[in-house]
């Protein structure tokens, strides 16, 4: 906790005091997030003291993250239960072996022998034991969250873990096992679990959110309303894929060449750019980025649209129906950072079709791909023909394609 400065608008720079509970930036309406002292850290850990890499799971980066397990005032408010940590597999995937990349799929997903794992099997459990975790730290009882599905069942898993009631709303055709384990949570918990479903996508849970039970007192924690606690989650991604492994050619700490990411809302896109910028200032990375390639689907795509007519940022869509549940978010408050961050970094965004997901989930059964894919790892991987003839990825480069969750929560 001692080295985090300040919570600053992610636009307007603006500067506020890290403990205050606040949601978007009250000077311009948009996202948050911490900002860490990280001169004081390098001259206070130095050599690296702050990471601890015999420690199996995310909270391995101590004094880098917001709230530091081995301080034992922040301890006190961490509920550490094995996130994070997870591997990253080769995938030899035809166009990938054509291409000459090294392709890489880290599986948030199922869990491997010898790794962490995430307790509700998705990289939202990153996130969401950061929001608890900063919850009970500033004594904030209870959370609501509006979801696409994976979001909702991981607050509502640590929400109960921690002490703290947690209202979930999601879109009504959710897929099956996610809405049964929160609605299994919620019918065994009653006093501290609340689920509601509806017709409409994450957007209209949000508006059914804040109607009913932010007035109730419940704290926002929606996509970026909360002050930067999910980025801070999610940056674990970037210091994981940057962090030093015993794989060929990584004695130290390097970013990849590039990096594929499904995008809904985009929390993890400015988390890992987040992790990056940090490393960077601590003198462990240089000033290379990975390209950041962002997928979505077809059906909904604000995003895609907003970077093929070279927008600044993203217009709410209609959305669609796709498998892939975790993109159908028809727009998102952070948009105009993800935007930035890809054409930073040389990146793109791109939208696939649900023809083409499918595809990739028989190919990947066929071909014994390592890692058991989500409906949006495949559609990272149904991108690969866009992106190898838009000649975004140099022969030889270290690829990442991020699988999300485990099939199992689909079907």
């Amino acid at each position: 906790m001692s080295y985090v400065r300040c919570l600053r608008g992610t636009a307007s720079g603006v500067a506020y005091p890290f403990e205050q509970a606040m949601n978007l930036d009250p000077a311009d309406g948009r996202p948050v997030q911490m900002e860490l002292d990280l001169d004081r850290l390098k001259a206070e850990l130095p050599d690296q003291r702050w990471y601890q890499p015999r420690r199996p799971d995310l909270w391995r980066f101590g004094a880098l993250l917001g709230l530091d397990i081995h301080n034992p005032i922040d301890a006190a408010s961490i509920v550490p239960r094995g996130e994070g940590y997870t591997p990253e597999w080769v995938y030899p995937h035809p166009l990938a072996e054509q291409a000459g990349w090294q392709l890489w799929i880290k599986d948030e997903g199922e869990p491997h022998p010898g790794w962490g794992a995430n307790p509700t099997r998705s990289f939202k459990d990153r996130g969401m034991a950061m929001v608890v975790a900063m919850a009970r730290h500033l004594k904030i009882g209870a959370l609501a969250v509006p979801t696409q599905g994976n979001a909702g069942d991981s607050l509502a898993w640590y929400g109960l873990e921690a002490g703290l009631k947690v209202a979930v709303a999601m879109p009504d055709d959710t897929p099956a096992p996610i809405q049964q384990r929160v609605a299994a949570l919620a019918s065994e918990y009653p006093d501290q679990i609340r689920l509601h479903t509806l017709p409409g996508t994450i957007r209209e849970a949000g508006a059914w959110a804040r109607e009913h039970w932010l007035s109730q007192g419940y704290f926002n924690c929606a996509t970026f309303q909360e002050p930067g606690w999910r980025i801070e989650g999610k940056k674990t991604l970037g210091l994981e894929l940057a962090e030093p492994r015993q794989q060929p050619g990584r004695s130290g700490w390097s970013v990849p060449d590039a990096i594929i990411y499904p995008t809904g809302g985009g929390t993890g896109v400015l988390g890992m750019a987040k992790a990056f910028d940090e490393l960077q200032a601590l003198g462990l990375i240089g000033s290379q980025r990975p390209r950041m390639i962002c997928v979505q689907s077809e059906q909904t795509a604000p995003l895609v649209r907003a970077f093929q007519h070279g927008r600044s940022d993203s217009v709410a869509a209609e959305a669609g129906h796709t498998q892939a549940v975790g993109l159908n978010v028809p727009g998102g408050i952070g948009h105009f950072k993800v935007l930035d961050i890809i054409a930073r970094t040389g990146g793109a965004a791109l939208a696939v079709s649900e023809a083409a997901i499918d595809a990739e989930l028989a190919s990947a059964r066929q071909q014994q791909c390592p890692v058991a894919l989500c409906p949006e790892g495949a559609a990272c991987l149904a991108a690969l023909p866009q992106i190898l003839d838009l000649g975004l990825i140099r022969r030889g480069a270290r690829v990442v394609v991020v699988n999300t969750g485990s099939p199992a929560k689909y079907r």
